[in-house]
């Protein structure tokens, strides 16, 4: 009986370990996913002309800027310091969030372009641009955001994850995963089929009917107004 109720312990804990690992993984994506939308709808306060900028269909989350804040959070999470100066940390730091938020960011401009045949950046006309997905001016511009993620936001998130087990964290974190699936399936099916009609594909199943007559180009269009369509 011990052993049993020992297996059944380990066995929890494991499911406990594995579910708090996710919710850590989801909430800073969420976050950062959220910030970008801030980010990117002020830009165009600032320029004048405010339209509404962001990467779901339904939801008000940017997810580029989410893999970003997941991808400095895993580079920086063990990442330590024991005797070097300050400037020198903060030195490596730069140079991590440099070269971590470059990949990224060129990576997802990549695969948003090969999927979907469509870009929501180009800095072509920049000097020192790679292919106009990046370049070495946004790359020290992550390497800044690295090094605030890292002075600023990385502490809290650690304390938070105290936090994150607590009962009604797990059901909000359960029905907003329910949601986000739901949003980031339902958007990426939408734009996939919008590229479909793109090379006159016609609809041959019930589903992209449906696509077809709720997430017309129309409404795409206006939803994804920063995204462009690449010539081949």
């Amino acid at each position: 009986m011990k052993e049993s109720k020992k297996f059944l312990d380990s066995k929890g804990s494991k499911k406990n370990q594995i579910f708090k690992n996710y919710s850590i993984i989801f909430w800073i994506f969420i976050i950062g996913s959220l910030l970008g939308f801030v980010h990117e709808n002020l830009l165009t306060i600032l320029k004048g002309h405010y339209v509404l900028r962001q990467g779901l269909i339904y939801e008000p989350l940017i997810p580029i800027y989410g893999i970003g804040l997941l991808v400095f959070y895993l580079v920086y999470y063990k990442l330590e310091f024991k005797k070097s100066s300050k400037t020198l940390q903060v030195l490596i730091v730069f140079m991590v969030g440099f070269l971590a938020g470059g990949i990224t960011e060129y990576i997802c401009s990549f695969v948003q372009e090969y999927f979907f045949g469509t870009i929501s950046w180009d800095y072509s006309k920049l000097k020192y641009n790679f292919n106009g997905r990046t370049s070495i001016f946004h790359s020290f511009c992550w390497g800044i955001i690295g090094v605030l993620v890292f002075e600023l936001l990385l502490p809290k998130i650690k304390k938070s994850q105290n936090h994150i087990m607590d009962r009604q964290v797990k059901i909000f974190t359960i029905i907003l995963s329910v949601l986000l699936l739901f949003d980031c399936t339902i958007s990426i099916l939408a734009c996939n089929r919008q590229t479909e009609r793109r090379n006159n594909l016609k609809p041959n199943s019930a589903l992209k009917v449906f696509l077809d007559k709720h997430y017309p180009d129309e409404y795409l269009n206006r939803i994804y107004n920063n995204a462009k369509t690449v010539k081949k």
